[in-house]
């Protein structure tokens, strides 16, 4: 046959419907459309811009297992990627065939929901499943008489399937087509002349299936009638078609209907042989069975009510006759649907990985969801089974959006598995899920974080430059660069030094090293800020506070300042014989320029010629005596002070002062307090005399001894912290405030001046000048040592 070459153009439908997420666009193209062949423009039926779907993702999903259309992006246009052959698309013999897809475009999300109308062409000729057909008639047969013939099958569906059946000239035999309830065409072979078995026992006839197609194609079949001998009683049913009705999925064996026809014949003319007839599909004859003795039709195959809602069956019933006869039947039946199906989950679009901080409304997902049942079987709810910042939005009957309802934390929830549940609407009802797993990526919206927002970093003084003070180090709970961070100082001035000029951070990991040696005496804390900044875009930071406070250490020798002498020279002082006890020799004071405890400073003889003599007062300095002068004491009497800091270990200084006692009157030091007079009584008195008084009553010699110890005895001075440095120039003051030495040949203290130079005591000692007057006298008080000269004298003045 030739196939006549026909042009088809699209017919476009658009039907408008309320809501975008409702409309249909449908179009029509007859099959065997050659490849390449434009079906519409889609940008223009859309109403899409060319210039923005060239930039925007276009995705075609097509509801089927092959990929017959695809979409130009440049031109919006949809083209033909295979030939769509109709009878493969749609095994119904239906006339309606249509190919759904959505057109998804990215950018924002659309979805547009197609139906592609395929039209049948002729492209299928008729054909009978057997190519002879051989057919037993009985002479006795009367004029009327039918007989079933296979009817011919054409994949083509309306105008171009079977039309008519064309017989071949007979002067016995003629047709009569019948229409089936599904438009199907058959035809029964009818006698009209009484045969005659002996004039002509085999009929050859030509049976041909024309169809409606233009050009029409047609198919034959020869048909062989062999006659036979009288059997004059063909079976009988009691009904011509019989309505039965079974549920899908019965087991295999149920019973479905029991025929039962009658033959008014006897003996094996009458004896019934049921079968189905040719009119009978082969794929009902896969569900059911018939048993041929009995009429009994059971199930012996799965019935599903998604796959045919209704089976149609010819049954003939043929007696054993020598001339056998044959009665026919319909049997229509019904599949009462059952909820056999579950319902399906399709992910139609899904972005797998979102920014954390996707705002709350964003599409994540399309999802679409489909059940085969019907009725309440196929009635389906989606939802989401689970505690999660995400909602379902339905905008169609069988699509729903996965969207974000609240504010997403990588930091707290890195991702998420959503799990999605449908349920039907059967009883019992059935279910599906499907789990979607969305990974959240990190934006930098976190800081660094220290652990304090002040540190306190003590450092000794000394210390080797280069020294590790401390580690600061910031936590970032993101992730890769933005967690990242680099460390610097934030530069400031510290007297005229920059701070960088002082430490350093190590940008990597927060060490913090000193890039000097520091001096206690000289700077005693610092204090800036440390900045700890991520790689982020843009980058977030916080700083810190650091206090460097730097530790004293003794590092500093207490100097002697009073007595005055030259380095390494001894200190020659006298004083008069006759000096009373109690009263100040000389005064010894150092000072320290270390703090608190380093510089606490106290006083002890090293070397002493009488220690009975002398007495030193450990926090003072004062030298005094302790009682007065006897002629058995040297006139030459060496003492040897150190000056011990309480620092550890302790440093010290030492001072030699050498006293030599004169028997002319020399005006002493005087004490503030007046010490009453006590004399050497045993020195004067006669050995002799104090053996007699010894032999005195015990009870008188208890009494003078009792008042002697209260005589000799001299009140403690209650004990005081050790003095400070400048307690201790203060006390010296409130000692010698009101005396006054005047020698033209030796000085009783070395003369120093000290002042305060941004709050550091410098000493000074001046070489005194031969003939020079000093004089020590009490001053106004003030907050640091001053010195006046003139002409006649040079005045030192100790602060409180």
């Amino acid at each position: 046959m030739h196939r006549e070459r026909r042009v088809f153009s699209a017919v476009f439908v658009f039907c408008a419907l309320w809501g975008s997420a409702l409309s249909v666009t449908r179009y029509s193209i007859p099959e065997e459309m050659e490849r390449g062949s434009v079906v519409a423009n889609l940008a223009a039926d859309l109403g899409l811009e060319l210039a923005g779907l060239a930039h925007r993702e276009v995705k075609l999903d097509i509801f089927h297992s092959k990929k017959f259309l695809d979409v130009i992006k440049k031109t919006g246009e949809l083209y033909i990627v295979e030939k769509i052959d109709r009878e493969y698309l749609c095994t119904t013999k239906t006339t309606d065939c249509f190919l759904k897809l959505d057109v998804i475009i990215e950018s924002p999300l659309r979805i547009f929901n197609i139906e592609l109308g395929i039209t049948d062409i002729n492209d299928n000729a008729p054909h009978f499943r057997r190519d002879r057909i051989e057919l037993d008639v009985s002479e006795s047969a009367t004029a009327g008489e039918k007989f079933s013939l296979p009817n011919a099958v054409d994949p083509d569906v309306g105008i171009n399937t079977v039309k008519t059946y064309q017989l071949s000239a007979s002067e016995h035999f003629t047709i009569e087509i019948q229409t089936g309830s599904d438009g199907t065409k058959y035809v029964d072979l009818v006698l009209t002349k009484a045969l005659d078995r002996e004039e002509h026992a085999v009929h050859n006839l030509i049976l041909t299936a024309v169809d409606g197609g233009v050009p029409s194609q047609s198919g034959t079949a020869n048909i062989v009638v062999r006659v036979l001998d009288t059997n004059d009683n063909a079976p009988r049913f009691d009904r011509s078609v019989y309505s039965v009705n079974v549920t899908e999925n019965s087991a295999i064996g149920t019973l479905v209907m029991k025929l039962n026809a009658t033959d008014l014949d006897d003996g094996s003319n009458a004896d019934i042989k049921y079968s189905f007839t040719l009119y009978t599909s082969e794929k009902t004859q896969y569900v059911f069975a018939l048993n041929p003795n009995t009429g009994e039709i059971t199930v012996k195959g799965t019935i599903d009510y998604e796959d045919m809602k209704f089976y149609e069956m010819h049954v003939e019933a043929k007696d054993k006759g020598q001339h056998p006869l044959l009665g026919q039947c319909k049997i229509v039946v019904g599949v009462t649907d059952t909820n056999d199906n579950y319902p399906e989950i399709t992910v139609k679009s899904y972005k797998s990985t979102v920014n954390e901080n996707i705002p709350v409304g964003t599409v994540i997902a399309i999802v679409g969801i489909s059940d085969r049942d019907t009725g309440d079987n196929g009635k389906m709810n989606l939802s989401i089974n689970q505690q999660v910042p995400f909602v379902l939005h339905k905008s169609s009957d069988f699509l729903y959006e996965l969207i974000v309802s609240e504010t997403l934390d990588r930091e707290e929830v890195p991702e998420y598995d959503i799990t999605l549940v449908v349920m039907d609407g059967g009883r019992p009802s059935l279910s599906d899920n499907q789990t979607i797993t969305l990974h959240l990526l990190d934006v930098n919206d976190n800081p660094p974080l220290f652990p304090q927002s002040f540190y306190t970093i003590p450092v000794m003084e000394n210390n080797a430059p280069g020294a590790l003070l401390s580690s600061l180090t910031a936590f970032d709970p993101d992730l890769h660069e933005n967690q990242y961070l680099v460390y610097f100082i934030i530069e400031k001035e510290i007297v005229n030094t920059s701070i960088s000029m002082l430490f350093s951070i190590n940008p990597e990991n927060g060490n913090l090293y000193a890039l000097k040696t520091f001096d206690y005496e000289i700077e005693k804390e610092f204090l800036f800020h440390i900045e700890a900044r991520d790689s982020g875009v843009p980058p977030l930071s916080s700083n810190v506070t650091v206090h460097i406070i730097i530790v004293d250490q003794n590092d500093n020798t207490p100097v002697i300042v009073s007595p005055w002498r030259v380095h390494g020279s001894v200190v020659e002082e006298k004083i008069p014989r006759s000096t009373d006890k109690g009263s100040l020799v000389s005064k010894v004071i150092a000072i320290d320029t270390d703090s608190v405890q380093n510089s606490r400073i106290t006083y002890h003889f090293l070397q002493v010629t009488d220690a009975t003599l002398f007495s030193l007062d450990q926090y003072n300095g004062d030298i005094r005596t302790m009682r007065m002068f006897s002629y058995r004491d040297p006139r030459h009497q060496r003492l040897v002070v150190i000056a011990k800091d309480n620092g550890e270990p302790a440093l010290s200084a030492t001072v030699t002062i050498k006293l030599s006692t004169a028997e002319t009157a020399v005006k002493a030091y005087s004490d503030m307090t007046e010490v009453p007079l006590e004399y050497d009584i045993f020195s004067d008195l006669n050995l002799y005399l104090v053996i007699g008084l010894g032999s005195v009553s015990f009870l008188l010699l208890i009494t003078i001894l009792v008042t002697c110890v209260l005589k000799c005895q001299k009140p403690m001075p209650s004990k005081a912290a050790p003095p400070s440095r400048n307690s201790v120039i203060s006390e010296r003051n409130s000692t010698i405030a009101d005396s006054t030495l005047v020698s033209n040949d030796a000085y009783w203290y070395s003369m120093f001046l000290a002042e305060t130079r941004k709050g550091k005591l410098v000493v000074r000692q001046p070489v005194p000048k031969a003939g020079s007057r000093y004089i020590v006298s009490s001053l106004p008080r003030s907050t640091g040592l001053t010195e006046t000269s003139d002409s006649a004298a040079s005045t030192l003045q100790y602060p409180k």
